[in-house]
């Protein structure tokens, strides 16, 4: 628990009510609404339980829209129905008064949730019961800010009535929930479950106490701790992420092969999870008194475990604190009888977009990849789901590169999220890593944050308020780097109270630092630009433009030295460095081959994090062939394990077996595929396909104006793409020449294009002819496109 609570609870009212601009209105009128506890005081790791019973003479009102604001999670359950399983996120959305992060003096606003109850509730008595998780501490990663104070508030308007939370609610402290030894990790803020059942409150059975049939008589009145606004949860923002899919209780994969029922012999059972994921065990037995069941997964990095103590006779368990990994390891003394084993999968929307290739190492490299940004997303995007679940703004841009082909419109959300939560916990103009709590500048992973994280939110989402919102943000932390002599910006180092001068991890002593925080600093300028550029700030072009002409006046001048780019020749032939002097577009297209041959296809030095950037270089250098080899040389270690779902944080497989900043995706999707949109939310977008060896690529890309189908096949002598856009966009569909000569292109059957030449068809918009395609534009709907090459 913090040491601040009275330093906070002294801030002046109006500052503790202010809301954040980053959250919609408020749609919650919080009235007479209080924080409530089971107790004045609240230790770490406390659970506790709520009930209300209401009387309601009629149920025709169209909505019940209840409002819920915990510090730290929360379960709902309304007239014996389980309603929100897992709601809360870690705190908090923006800060309030005035920080002082060394004294550990971080007042900040508290998150709720909306929730239209009207489905669950009907005509009598109604009974609302709520269980809450109150974390009560910190990590060095900064994922969560501890308000102090364990808390639940509620309001609900019902018709024409309104239900509030205060001490006429029932509660009391879960008996069943140990509260000390659980500590999972030092990285980790939440905690291992210690469950006792002969002290729970009848917990899964028919009588538990969130039914209505629960007798609460001997629950003391909630005790009432503040108003809503009060400190120390001060200001209430609306989560505007939507809550986590509940995929429900199911089967093991091997289910069958565990031959259920039986009696244990006392060994570990090994269960199988359809590929890594984020679960909370369940378990049903008969046993006697006193037995002792402990849970944990296969992943040797997960920190989060149960233990559950046995009561006499048949009973169930299910773990909430969440956990990961490919299988779920049960110990069972012997004698218990295992009658089900179950596992509940929650998840960040449903899993969006779909990939297929006729090469099956592509294919299943970029379903992996999908996996892995899943389980390292759930309150925020993290590195990893085991042993930290860090905030990291570089792993974030990497994520940001595929999300669009691979989630739904809650990722979208989730990302905002990320951005809303760096440029509300900036400190002294730095855009740092580990928020909300802990401020870390890397500066590489600041640069990408603007030159790819935002810049892939805008295009792909057209949320031009988020952006308009981070950019005075961005434009400070950009000042804050100063103009050498030599033309380039100063390298920056731990300028700012928490810095890390790292880069990326893979071989040692090979990251050439100098040449790639220059490249990054320029993406991030001409980044930058082109967003003032869209809010009409002309009064900073000018500074831009300076500063993009003298790098890229300069960069050559300072790194080039002949066949390569580097800060020391004798020493450094760093693949990262060459890679991003292409992809920034400070490299001469005419030396790219040169870049390719003496650098990027010899020397693979990068981490994943770094590894996509390099092969997408390749790509934006036309060299497809040899980013696919060097992603297959990459990756191949991990692809031979045909139990691996998820992909490693280092090569050949070290470290998480699931790290968020591997993005083989963004290479397949925008690359291979060519799908990428060129206007905002997809109102144009373009296919233009690099198959390479492959024979056929079907994908579909999940966007904010629907699902992109796509199917494409060659041989020798024809290629067909056929496309499903929907509706309001506008394609621009590719023929590849493939260094041959396209004899005709038809579409939907009729011909388009014959000998050179386009003919007239009122399905086309337009015909352009380059040296790699003839570009086919179309309006949405279903397009057959077929090609025939000469001999």
């Amino acid at each position: 628990m913090k040491h601040n609570i009275v330093l906070k609870t002294v801030l002046i009212k109006f500052l503790i009510i202010a809301q954040s601009f980053n959250c919609s209105a408020q749609s919650v009128d919080w009235g007479n609404s209080k924080w409530i506890w089971s107790s004045e005081q609240s230790s770490e790791n406390n659970w506790s339980v709520f009930r209300k019973n209401i009387q309601l003479e009629n149920v025709s009102f169209n909505e019940a829209i209840a409002g819920i604001s915990v510090d730290s999670k929360f379960w709902l359950w309304i007239n014996d129905e389980m309603v929100v399983f897992e709601g809360g996120v870690s705190r908090g959305p923006s800060q309030t008064g005035n920080w002082i992060r060394k004294d550990s003096i971080t007042p900040a606003n508290s998150w709720y949730e909306t929730i239209d109850i009207k489905p669950y509730l009907k005509k009598g008595k109604n009974t609302i019961a709520v269980l809450v998780w109150y974390w009560g501490r910190e990590t060095y990663k900064g994922t969560h800010i501890d308000s102090g104070k364990a808390g639940l508030l509620f309001n609900a308007k019902i018709g024409s009535e309104t239900i509030v939370s205060d001490a006429s609610w029932k509660s009391s402290s879960h008996p069943g929930y140990a509260t000390e030894n659980c500590v999972a990790s030092k990285s980790l803020v939440q905690f291992n479950v210690k469950y006792s059942a002969n002290n729970d409150l009848k917990d899964w059975t028919q009588s538990a106490w969130y039914l209505q049939n629960f007798n609460d008589s001997n629950w003391s009145p909630a005790t009432v701790l503040a108003n809503a606004g009060d400190a120390p949860w001060y200001g209430l923002e609306e989560n505007y992420v939507p809550r986590l899919i509940n995929h429900e209780l199911k089967d093991y994969v091997n289910n069958k092969e565990l031959n259920l029922p039986y009696v244990s012999k006392g060994e570990t059972i090994i269960c199988n999870l359809p590929f890594n994921m984020q679960i909370t065990p369940y378990l049903e037995i008969e046993s006697t008194e006193g037995q002792v069941i402990e849970i944990t997964t296969d992943n040797r990095l997960n920190k989060i475990n149960a233990e559950y103590t046995t009561k006499e006779g048949e009973q169930q368990f299910e773990s909430f604190s969440w956990m990961n990994g490919h299988q779920v390891k049960y110990t069972i003394p012997e004698g218990v009888i295992v009658k089900a084993l179950k596992y509940r999968w929650m998840s960040v929307g449903q899993m969006a977009g779909n990939f297929e290739a006729s090469d099956p190492f592509y294919q299943r490299i970029w379903d992996m990849g999908k996996n892995t940004l899943f389980v390292c997303a759930r309150d925020n995007f993290m590195d990893c789901p085991d042993r930290e679940r860090a905030h990291w703004i570089g792993d974030i841009a990497d994520q940001a590169g595929y999300l669009f082909y691979t989630m739904d419109q809650t990722g979208h959300q989730l990302l905002k999220k990320s951005i809303f939560t760096t440029i509300n916990f900036s400190e002294e103009g730095v855009l740092g890593a580990l928020g909300p709590l802990r401020n870390r500048e890397l500066v590489g992973q600041s640069l990408q944050f603007i030159s790819q994280t935002l810049g892939l939110y805008y295009i792909n989402t057209g949320d031009k308020e988020t952006i308009a919102k981070a950019y005075p943000y961005v434009k400070t932390y950009l000042s804050l780097f100063e103009m050498g002599a030599n033309g380039l910006p100063k390298y920056r180092n731990k300028q700012s109270p928490d810095a890390w001068d790292w880069v990326d991890w893979g071989v040692k002593e090979t990251v050439d630092t100098e040449p790639i925080q220059a490249a990054f600093y320029y993406m991030a300028l001409v980044k930058a630009k082109e967003i003032a550029m869209l809010l009409g700030k002309l009064e900073d072009i000018d500074w831009y433009n300076y500063r993009i002409n003298s790098i890229k006046a300069n960069y050559d001048k300072v790194f080039w030295i002949g066949g390569f780019y580097s800060s020391d020749a004798s020493k450094l032939k760093d693949d990262r460095a060459n890679g991003i002097a292409i992809l920034s577009g400070l490299a001469d297209p005419k030396n790219y081959n040169k870049i390719i041959e003496n650098v990027l296809i010899p020397n693979r030095f990068s981490s994943p994090h770094f590894e996509w950037m390099v092969e997408e270089a390749m790509c934006v250098a036309g060299n497809y062939e040899a980013a696919l080899d060097r992603m297959k040389v990459q990756y191949q270690p991990q692809m031979e394990n045909k139990s691996l779902t998820t992909l490693f944080e280092m090569f050949p497989k070290g470290g998480s077996y699931n790290h968020a900043w591997n993005a083989p995706n963004t290479i397949l999707s925008k690359h291979i595929a060519g799908i990428q949109p060129l206007e905002p939310r997809w109102d144009t977008f373009e296919v233009m396909p690099n198959l390479v060896h492959l024979t056929f690529l079907n994908e579909i890309v999940p966007t904010v104006k629907g699902d992109i189908k796509v199917e494409m096949k060659k041989d020798d002598k024809t290629f067909s793409l056929n496309l499903n856009a929907p509706k309001d966009t506008k394609a621009i569909l590719g023929i590849p020449k493939n260094d041959k000569k396209i004899n005709g292109i038809s579409l939907n059957g009729t011909i388009i294009w014959q000998k050179g030449k386009a003919k007239k068809n009122k399905e086309v918009i337009g015909i352009q002819e380059d040296d790699k395609y003839v570009k086919v534009e179309v309006t949405s709907g279903k397009h057959q496109l077929k090609a025939s090459y000469e001999n």
